[in-house]
């Protein structure tokens, strides 16, 4: 079967939550390299009944031994694989969506997610979309730019970091636009100057906030009845869409079709961010249908 190449977020949080059994059927919207679905697998023994999604054609050939056991395995995006899902009649006891950039694309410069890396200036995660990061930084117009990067980095020097990227055009490379934005960012911080600005960029190529926005009620739909939905988000502005969405349909009223499994986000332990630096800023949130 697959091997893990990176260790998969709150895995044990999200078998608790989902708690898979033998027979049960799954979907994990964003596969990977098959970490969460392997745990799951031992656990329903049913690889018939489980179907895996990513949009990243690396993900695809490593989740190429699943397939080999019986697996569905699908390239695509999760908007566009549960679209065919449901219009396809399917219907799953377990969803799982692990959200955001991956140890995949981080540790991988030629992706050019990393800003410690050098790399072309890419952030797709779907190598099939025309949309890049260099687009981005070099075409659109400084309003644009700053637009992106205070709605999907919430970063408060946005005005200044994108007249600073018009100023340094044509840029090529992630530790390029990494120094400009670190050029015109205060000393002493923390975290790496460039850190809100690649994660918005990142957004803005994938539009990611958007799927994610357009999904939920598929994913909702694609539940059996007493089935569990399972997200984990990274960031404040995912984690706001997913509980506002989960609150709509799982509020405390006699009528709601779903109820919340989860009353508060569940996080990582200091155990695991030692030994998983990613899952720090992890949250699960998880509901059922009745």
């Amino acid at each position: 079967m697959s091997q893990t190449i990176h260790k998969p977020v709150l895995l044990g949080a999200v078998l608790t939550c989902l708690a898979p059994a033998k027979g049960n059927s799954y979907l994990d919207l964003t596969a990977g390299y098959g970490g969460h679905a392997q745990a799951v697998l031992d656990h329903t023994q049913a690889p018939s009944l489980m179907t895996l999604v990513d949009r990243d054609e690396t993900a695809i050939t490593a989740l190429k031994p699943f397939e080999s056991q019986g697996v569905t395995v699908l390239h695509a995006g999760f908007e566009e694989a549960s679209t065919t899902l449901l219009s396809g009649g399917e219907r799953f006891d377990m969803i799982l969506a692990d959200l955001g950039v991956s140890s995949l694309h981080l540790d991988t410069s030629s992706r050019g997610f990393a800003f410690r890396m050098t790399g072309p200036l890419d952030m797709r995660m779907d190598q099939r979309a025309e949309l890049d990061a260099a687009t981005i930084v070099n075409t659109y117009s400084q309003a644009e730019l700053e637009g992106i990067l205070h709605r999907y980095g919430e970063e408060p020097r946005a005005r200044t970091i994108a007249a600073a990227i018009v100023r340094s055009r044509p840029l090529t490379t992630t530790t390029e636009l990494a120094a400009v934005i670190a050029g015109v960012m205060p000393r002493g911080s923390k975290v790496h100057p460039a850190t809100r600005s690649f994660q918005a960029i990142r957004i803005a190529v994938n539009d990611e906030l958007g799927q994610l926005e357009r999904s939920l009620p598929l994913w909702f739909q694609l539940l059996q009845p007493g089935g569990r939905l399972a997200v984990i988000s990274f960031h404040s502005l995912e984690d706001r869409i997913v509980k506002r969405a989960f609150a709509d349909v799982a509020g405390d009223r006699y009528d709601a079709d779903y109820q919340l499994i989860t009353k508060r986000p569940v996080v990582a332990d200091d155990t695991e961010t030692v030994f998983n630096p990613r899952a720090r800023s992890a949250k699960l949130r998880v509901l059922q249908r009745k």
